[in-house]
This record gives structure tokens, sequence and C-alpha cells, in this order.
């Protein structure tokens, strides 16, 4: 009887998905860049795609060529993103200047959109012909390493390091603070850094090497966020189980269920945090010191570091660290440390606000005796 091997079979699982990030995302951005200027997104996501292969180097060998899996995943991010985003303003661009094929009326519209689609798809790919031609004779090996050098170092060492990190969490916590969603501001420019760390893990977890990163993806969403932006997770469980006033009871009942899956805008702008001086100081304080220790655990070894497992964000703390450490204790433990010390934080806070709040319910309660007693 053959004997069966999985890691084979798990190791295509994932290449054929996460090991895909870099086609989908220059497809998914064209294609909805393109929706949104109302022209063909189909047709831009297929061009793209094109566009793609066209400036990724094959790798030959005996038995014949390919593309390699560094350049088709989170290697090849930063140049999906740039091809998505210019095709899609090369597309607009050709459609509103009326730069098409105009086909007869009656034609059936899938076809009207091919043709329409063949100028600006035609310039488009030659355009990045042009770039891998030109990139050729000026002996640089490919557009992936160039923009690797260019963009990809600096925001490594801000995406990778504990110092650019403690940046990243502040300026999170800070935009959280007057209003702006902190997520939807900063990952559209850190999140592929911490991408392509999850998927340099998870090739070394798979060939039995040393992890090489500790800021991953799974670092920011499952260790450092517990809760949500301000690692909440915290002033979520103080509001629950020791607030003593009816309005800060009543958000500790609210938040503390969402809080657990990592949604922390019940709180944010119920109770609120969100330009909320008496929480700003835990409110940055508690995820950088969460990412200090924890960032320290992984380093001298005393916490495995994250194994390139994607683990949702929504996932609720110590089964994501435990998932995300590749089934490690070690990554559970260091959640329920970090828990329990955010708790700690945010308790003298959310005490002197709630000790604030009961005088405030006390004023209100004696105002309506104090009218009858005059009448």
């Amino acid at each position: 009887m053959a004997k069966i091997e999985l890691a084979p079979v798990f190791n295509k699982i994932v290449n054929g998905s996460f090991g895909l990030m870099a086609i989908i995302a220059v497809f998914g951005i064209a294609r909805s860049l393109a929706d949104h200027y109302e022209v063909d997104g189909v047709s831009a996501g297929v061009v793209a795609l094109a566009s793609f292969v066209i400036v990724t180097p094959d790798v030959v060998a005996k038995t014949g060529s390919g593309i390699p899996y560094a350049f088709v995943g989170s290697g090849g991010l930063f140049v999906a993103i740039l091809i998505g985003l210019i095709l899609a303003e090369i597309f607009r661009f050709f459609v509103q200047k009326n730069f098409t094929i105009k086909m007869p009326e009656g034609v059936p519209v899938a076809v009207e959109k091919s043709f329409a689609a063949l100028i600006p798809g035609f310039m488009v790919i030659l355009v990045w012909s042009l770039v891998y031609l030109l990139l050729g004779l000026a002996g640089v090996d490919n557009i992936h390493t160039l923009l690797t050098g260019i963009l990809g170092k600096p925001l490594g060492a801000l995406g990778s390091s504990l110092w650019g990190t403690l940046i990243i969490i502040a300026l999170n916590s800070l935009f959280w603070f007057v209003g702006i969603h902190g997520a939807n501001t900063i990952n559209p420019v850190i999140q592929p850094i911490w991408l392509q760390n999850t998927d340099a893990n998870r090739i070394a977890f798979q060939t039995g090497h040393a992890l090489p990163h500790i800021v991953t993806n799974e670092f920011m969403m499952n260790f450092v966020w517990m809760g949500g932006g301000g690692t909440t997770i915290g002033l979520v469980i103080c509001l629950w189980l020791f607030a003593r006033s009816k309005n800060n009871k009543a958000m500790g009942s609210l938040s503390v269920a969402p809080g657990v899956f990592n949604i922390n805008e019940p709180v944010l702008f119920g109770l609120p945090v969100v330009l909320n001086f008496k929480l700003l100081i835990p409110f940055v304080l508690t995820p950088m010191i969460t990412a200090v220790i924890t960032y320290f655990s992984m380093a001298t070894g005393l916490v495995a570091k994250p194994a390139g497992i994607v683990v949702p964000w929504t996932m609720p703390p110590v089964i994501s660290g435990y998932l995300a450490t590749g089934g490690k204790i070690s990554g559970a433990v260091i959640q329920l440390i970090t828990l329990a010390l955010s708790v700690g934080i945010y308790y003298p806070f959310v005490r002197s606000m709630d000790k604030a709040e009961l005088r405030n319910e006390g004023d209100e309660q004696q105002e309506p005796t104090a009218k009858d007693s005059i009448s």
C-alpha cells in the first residue's frame, strides 16, 4: 500500500490560495477601480493580469519554464498594486477621450465591451512590454526587485522592526482617537509588508527552517490589537466587570461580546473613546506595551513566532495565539498575559471615569427632587 504524504497536499493548497496573492490582487484592483470609473472591469482585470505576466521573469529549466511562486505570491504584491492602479487609470483615460472602437447598434453588449477594450488593452500591454525591455537594457533583473529595493526596504524597516511597529501603533491609536478609522488609513500602506513577512514565515515553517520575522500580519492583528485598535479588550472587560454607573455598565454589557471578536466600534463611539481625553493615555500605551512584551518574548524564544498561518482578525484571543504560532501553547499564554496586563492598564482610568459618571448620575437624580420640594 502506498504511503500517503499529507504535507505536499497541504503545500499545494496553500500555494493555490495564499501563494497566488499577487495574481488575485492585480486582477481585483484593476477590476474594482475600473468598475468604479464605470468602464469594463473584467476587461481591465484580464489586461492587468496579462501585464503582470509580461513584466514577471520566467524561470527556465530542462523540463520547461514557468513563473516562480515567489512573484505570484506576496513577493509580487508591490508590482500587482502598481499595475492594477495604473491600468485602471489608462482605461478611464481612453474611454473618456473616446479612444475606443465603436460598434454599430444591435451588437451584443458583450461583443461591444470586448471591442471597446482592444485599444486601451493594446496600449497598456505595449507600455508594460516596453518597461520590461528597458529594465533589461538597463541591467535591472526585473521590476519586482526594483520596486522591492525602492519601496520595500524603507517600508520593510518600518513594518518589520520594533521601533517602526511602535510608530504604526501610535498612529493607529491617534487616528482612531480623532474619529478616523486607523486600520483603513494605515493598512493600505504597511499591510503589504506584514503579508510578505507572513508568507516568508509560512515558507520557512513548511520547509523546517527558522522563522525570519516576528512582526507579521498575525502579530499585529492577533497579538497587538486584541479587541481592536487600542487593545480595547482590556477596556471592555473593565467596563463589564468593574463599572458601577448605569451608562458604563450598559456599555460594558453591550461591547464585551463584540470585543472578544476584536470589534470595538461600539465602545469607541458609544462610550466614547473618540475624543475622550480621559482614555487617551491607555488607548495609546496599551497596544505599545503589549507589542514590546510580545516582541521580546518571541525574540528570546520564550514564545513561538507567528508561523505564517493566516488567522482571521476576528478570531478571539487565546485561540488566535495558539493557531497563529502553529499550535504552540506559548502563543495562547502570551495572549493571556498581555490581556490581563491590558485590563490592569485600563483599570485606573476606567475607575476614575466611572466615579465621575456616578457623580453625574447622582446629580441628575437630585435635581428632580429639588424641583419638587420647591414647588
